[in-house]
């Protein structure tokens, strides 16, 4: 399968998931995270604000701010396709953008630069072993990360991932995974396959 008919294939899974699987299982994803030693050392994180059926990331952000921790978020220009992110203390510093996206007033909060972050979560669709993901096909992570050298880690549903994705040479992959299941360790995974 490619790309496109990857994305379709689990997009429809997704919508398929009974809104109390998506409310547990999420529920479950969120325990696990914060069962992380990553999680405790990092000062930084930034993540996108959810939609369903992506992992819920409402009550992640709530646990975070629960915690001392900065929570960033990120602003796109559909122009440029490039994002910057910037740190919310309350959901009412978020407005309601194109394809019902929310993001950050940047008026109403601070810019946060990549140095800063300590820990990105990068959204996607499918993911595979090795950490590798296909997302919406706006590119905006994928341009971000080539200046980011923080930890990379993803969040998803075990339907989310395949063994083995179409790569592209600009593709950067996460260090793991976490879903309801495992905690997936891509880097180890690609480490073997290269020894």
């Amino acid at each position: 399968m490619n790309k496109k008919e990857l994305r379709n294939t689990i997009k429809s899974s997704l919508n398929e998931m009974s809104n109390d699987q998506y409310h547990l299982l999420s529920e479950m994803i969120k325990k696990r995270l914060f069962n992380e030693p990553i999680l405790e050392q990092c000062h930084t994180i930034a993540l996108t604000i959810s939609r369903q059926p992506e992992v819920d990331t409402y009550e992640i952000i709530k646990a975070c701010w629960q915690l001392g921790k900065r929570v960033a978020v990120p602003k796109c220009n559909p122009k440029t396709r490039t994002m910057d992110f910037y740190n919310i203390t309350s959901f009412s510093q978020l407005e309601t953008v194109y394809m019902d996206l929310q993001e950050p007033i940047p008026e109403k909060t601070t810019y946060v630069s990549p140095e800063e972050i300590d820990l990105m979560i990068v959204p996607g669709i499918v993911f595979d072993q090795l950490g590798y993901r296909i997302g919406y096909g706006g590119g905006y992570y994928d341009r971000y990360l080539t200046n980011y050298n923080g930890h990379k880690i993803s969040l998803a549903f075990h339907l989310q991932i395949v063994e083995e994705l179409p790569k592209e040479s600009h593709d950067i992959p996460v260090d793991f995974i976490i879903t309801e299941k495992a905690l997936i360790h891509c880097a180890n995974n690609r480490k073997e396959i290269a020894e």
